[in-house]
């Protein structure tokens, strides 16, 4: 056997018992983000609302894994085709892959990678459902996200991450899914609600979250379990950059949560905790592409100018009129924004690659780069959206029906309500019988 391909077998990677565990605790952790949002968005809508809600997430872990599983693996991972899509033949269904089949340069096998990029791809639709409370037909909304991770999300993932794909080829930093996951579906949101239209009662009628303990558990859920979603972008934890992204997730999300709520004292008068939890959520969605490149300082600006921009972002639908319910545009898409770009700023060329921001004399180019990713990725998602919405829309019908909309979606489209208070009391005084009159009476002249 020649000298040259000897060296190369003793060098390739062998599968990797720490790292392949490793991977599996975070692709469980991704998997609970999306039960975690279903809490965090459950909780700010209102009551009538609530269940609709939490299953408009919960649907995408069916829908998606399924798709996943038949061809989206091979579209976003597969050989590179014109670096807009990927296709492997022996992807599909998951079928032609070994048992001890190793992800190309890594220590984790092919499946081990292909269930956790799958937990990303069950949540980016899930987040653009936030923007869509109150108003959508559940079946056109699982029809919906089947179209939309077919046409956006599979084709995006490859333009990103995927071997070949022209943002990778450029690149073009997104560590973990500032691009491909939050522009992504923050931009879709904005495409959809610009077809669908308002709530009955917007800007009018109260819409306050009917239950802040449960979008504060659904936030912190979150949070843990973008541990898994950030450090284990990685695919593994053998030189260290994954630690600095986990701590870098840590560090930026409090930033964020704290500069929310120092805009919002400075604004509104109140720290209020739903400024808390959509704080810590901007900060951990602005981390999510930038935390593998700058450091624990720089993830502390990147935190604290995402937590700005979005609060200040949530307010724009009333300025501008569209009704993003539960604020997906002004945090996922804003925080997108900023933490994709900051990039450009804030890269220290010492973590995940040498590439350096303009802050550390790495210049414009960098943040070109960035720019063009954001802006590829917000009008391909943002136009691509919209189309979808406004077929289904014009075919089987997008939105409920008015009066079914404000006697309360989650009875019609769900035939359950989230809290039954029938035995909460409220209703009629219970019937009692003589002898109990009797004692009453007596406890009454005792008392007296």
């Amino acid at each position: 056997m020649p000298p040259g391909i000897m060296t190369f077998a003793a060098d390739a990677p062998e599968l990797s018992a720490a790292n392949t565990g490793f991977m599996l605790i975070c692709s469980a952790l991704v998997m609970l983000m999306t039960p975690a949002l279903a809490f965090f968005y459950g909780g700010m809508v209102r009551v009538k609302s609530t269940l609709n809600m939490l299953m408009m997430s919960f649907i995408s872990l069916g829908i998606v894994t399924i798709l996943w599983v038949l061809y989206g693996f091979s579209m976003a991972f597969g050989s590179d085709i014109g670096s807009v899509v990927g296709w492997t033949s022996d992807y599909v269904g998951l079928s032609g892959i070994g048992v001890n089949e190793l992800w190309d340069g890594y220590t984790i096998p092919v499946y081990v990678f292909a269930v956790f990029q799958l937990m990303f791809a069950v949540l980016t639709p899930a987040l653009i459902s936030g923007a869509l409370a109150d108003r959508v037909k559940f079946t056109s909304w699982a029809l919906f996200i089947t179209l939309w991770v077919t046409v956006v999300y599979f084709p995006v993932a490859h333009w990103v991450w995927g071997s070949g794909g022209w943002l990778f080829e450029m690149g073009v930093i997104d560590f973990a899914g500032g691009t491909a996951v939050h522009i992504n579906a923050g931009a879709a949101a904005l495409g959809v609600i610009l077809v669908i239209g308002k709530r009955v009662g917007f800007k009018k009628d109260p819409m306050r979250p009917h239950s802040l303990p449960l979008v504060m558990l659904g936030a912190g859920l979150l949070w843990f379990g973008w541990f898994g979603f950030n450090a284990g972008s990685w695919l593994g934890n053998d030189d260290g950059v994954g630690a600095v992204m986990f701590v870098n997730t840590q560090v930026a999300t409090a930033a964020a949560m704290l500069a929310w709520l120092g805009y919002e004292k400075v604004r509104h008068g109140s720290f209020t905790t739903l400024g808390a939890a959509s704080g810590a959520v901007a900060g951990l969605v602005a981390i999510t592409p930038a935390g593998g490149a700058v450091s624990p300082l720089g993830a502390i600006a990147v935190g604290a100018i995402a937590g700005v921009l979005c609060a200040m972002a949530v307010g724009l639908k009333y300025k501008f009129g569209y009704d993003d319910s539960l604020d997906v545009v002004g945090v996922h898409l804003v925080g997108g924004i900023a933490g994709s770009l900051l990039v450009g700023f804030f890269a220290t060329g010492g973590v995940q690659s040498d590439a350096k921001g303009l802050f550390y004399g790495g210049g414009l180019d960098q943040l070109g780069k960035q720019a063009v990713g954001v802006l590829a990725v917000l009008a391909y998602s943002l136009v691509v959206s919209a189309v979808l919405a406004f077929l289904l829309d014009r075919t089987i019908g997008m939105r409920v029906p008015e009066d079914d909309e404000i006697s309360g979606i989650d009875q019609v489209e769900h035939a359950e309500t989230a809290y039954d208070f029938s035995g909460a009391g409220g209703g009629t005084a219970p019937r009692t019988t003589a002898s109990q009159d009797t004692a009453a009476a007596k406890t009454k002249k005792v008392d007296a």
